[in-house]
C-alpha cells in the first residue's frame, strides 16, 4: 500500500513539474518568460507576454499534465497492484486525489526551475476533469461570472479554486480523506494568488483586456 502510494506521488509530482510555459516561451521566442510582465510560468503570462498562442498551449498543456498523472492513479487503482486480497488496498478516488495534489504541487514546486513555479490553476482543473467532472463545470460557471463581473481573472481563479471542495461535498461526496486532499489543493492554489490579493484590494489589479503595466519587485516573484 506504501510503495503504491509513494508510485503515484512521484509520478504525479513529475508530471506537474514539467514547466510548458517556460520551456514553450524558450523554444519558440528565445526568451525566459520569469522576466517577463509578473514573472509566473503560467498561461495567463505566457499570453499577456504576447504570444496569446502559447499561452493556450501552456493552458492545454498544464492541463493534460494533470489529467494525465489522476488518469495514471485511476489505472493503478484498478491494477493486480492494488488487490489485497479479493478488495482493492485503497479506494480509486483516495488515489486519484493524491495525484491531484502531488501534480499541483509539482507545477507549484517544479523541480526543474529551483523549486519555483506557477500558481496550478491549469493543472488543478485538469486533474479534476476526471476526479469530480460535474464540480469542475459548476466552478468554470462561477469562473465566467466572475470574471466577466470583475474582469479580474486572477479573482475568477480564487473564488472558484475556493469553491471547488463546498461544491464537491454538496454534490454529495462523503470520501473525507479526497475532500482533504482536494482542499489542500485550493488553498494552495488561493496562498500563491496572495499578491493578486493584495492588488485587488489596492485597486491595481490589472483587468482582463486592459494593457498590463510593467511590475518589478516583489511582483516578478513567481
Amino acid at each position: 500500500m506504501t510503495v503504491i502510494c509513494i508510485t503515484v506521488a512521484v509520478v504525479a509530482y513529475l508530471l506537474g513539474s514539467i514547466p510548458f510555459g517556460y520551456l514553450l516561451v524558450k523554444i519558440f521566442r528565445g526568451q525566459d518568460i520569469r522576466l517577463t510582465g509578473s514573472g509566473n510560468i503560467g498561461a495567463t503570462n505566457v499570453a499577456r507576454s504576447g504570444a496569446k498562442g502559447l499561452g493556450i498551449a501552456t493552458l492545454l498543456l498544464d492541463a493534460a499534465k494533470g489529467l494525465l498523472a489522476v488518469w495514471f492513479a485511476s489505472a493503478l487503482a484498478q491494477s493486480s497492484f492494488n488487490t489485497c486480497g479479493s478488495t482493492p488496498c485503497l479506494p480509486a478516488k483516495e488515489l486519484m486525489s493524491l495525484a491531484a495534489l502531488f501534480a499541483v504541487l509539482g507545477h507549484v514546486f517544479t523541480v526543474w526551475l529551483k523549486f519555483r513555479g506557477g500558481k496550478g490553476v491549469a493543472t488543478a482543473l485538469g486533474t479534476f476533469v476526471l476526479l469530480y467532472p460535474r464540480a469542475v463545470l459548476i466552478c468554470l460557471a462561477v469562473f465566467v461570472v466572475i470574471v466577466a463581473v470583475s474582469r479580474y481573472i486572477s479573482l475568477g481563479s480564487i473564488v472558484s479554486a475556493a469553491a471547488v471542495p463546498v461544491v464537491i461535498y454538496m454534490l454529495g461526496s462523503r470520501d473525507w480523506l479526497a475532500l482533504l486532499m482536494i482542499s489542500a489543493i485550493s488553498l494552495l492554489v488561493i496562498v500563491k494568488h496572495q499578491q493578486n490579493i493584495g492588488r485587488i484590494l489596492a485597486g491595481n489589479e490589472n483587468r482582463f483586456g486592459s494593457r498590463k503595466p510593467p511590475v518589478t519587485g516583489m511582483e516578478k516573484q513567481i
